[in-house]
């Protein structure tokens, strides 16, 4: 009788999901973090840092849809756009399907990851470290952003949950840094975890930007592998109409630019900042 080998994911404590594991295609503990891609039935490829699910082949597109196309339509328009994190390059594949952008700075801080995700998810990237509008910096996202001197129009944070290396990326010092690198009329969105798995994140990131910005709130996604429910996508500008826009509106500059999605349009743009109020009820 054979034995199937899993992997389980170990965020929650007494809570779980499982992976059916068909080939361990990489392994490695990095100067960071433990770092394993797994080739499973039903979602595909599957990356895990320190345990934790941090992509898959099949349900990534939801994410980063939602993460790049809700600010980058959201915005008037974008020229300049500095992503932190996102290694396995789905982030800046999709920002970079917007013509207008002008440049991406994108910071990792770990560069091996960016490597193994080229080699074993080529799909997430599908070639965008390669598009000159590109540039790569390996580099600690914190101290970045304490040391930059750019600005952007749009700030997309792709962190990991806010534990080990990433943990930096959700404290107050980090979020009022990263608004001197916003231009005026900016939007940042980041990563906030799973509000009914992880509540007090969306207490914590909120009464952090609401002192920051004059427009600080959250909008939502269901990701499969993220599991809890809805995902929560901080979102903050000092510009509250940019999140109040109509679905015509968004509708005219997707048609603009002219380009397909899976999850992501005009209506799911519009529903994405109709909060559940048990979220509300965390944005205190």
């Amino acid at each position: 009788m054979s034995v199937t080998a899993t992997v389980s994911e170990t965020l929650y404590p007494g809570y779980a999901q499982t992976f059916t594991v068909e080939k361990v295609l990489f392994e490695i503990k990095t100067e960071h973090q433990h770092l394993q891609i797994i080739e499973t039935p039903f979602m595909g490829r599957v990356m895990l840092l320190d345990g934790v699910v941090q992509t898959t082949e099949r349900d990534e597109f939801i994410y980063h849809e939602m993460m790049v196309h809700v600010p980058l339509f959201a915005h008037p328009n974008p020229k300049r756009v500095l992503i932190i994190g996102g290694g396995d390059g789905g982030i800046l594949r999709e920002v970079l399907k917007h013509k207008n952008v002008e440049h991406v700075t994108q910071v990792e801080i770990d560069g091996s990851v960016i490597e193994m995700c080229k080699e074993y998810f080529p799909n997430h990237s599908a070639g965008a470290y390669d598009d000159p509008r590109a540039t790569i910096v390996i580099a600690d996202g914190k101290e970045f952003v304490a040391q930059c001197q750019d600005t952007f129009d749009v700030i997309i944070a792709d962190s990991t949950d806010p534990i080990g290396p990433a943990e930096v990326l959700f404290t107050a010092d980090f979020y009022k840094d990263e608004k001197t690198c916003l231009n005026p009329g900016g939007i940042m969105v980041a990563q906030n975890g799973v509000p009914f798995m992880q509540g007090q994140e969306v207490t914590n990131t909120f009464q952090r930007l609401s002192k920051l910005y004059r427009d600080a709130s959250f909008y939502v996604s269901p990701v499969p592998t993220y599991i809890g429910g809805l995902m929560a996508l901080a979102w903050a500008s000092d510009d509250a109409s940019l999140r109040q826009q109509s679905a015509d509106v968004i509708q005219q500059r997707i048609d603009r630019a002219g380009f397909p999605t899976r999850f992501y349009n005009a209506d799911v743009h519009v529903a994405a900042f109709a909060l559940p109020n048990y979220i509300r009820e965390l944005m205190v």
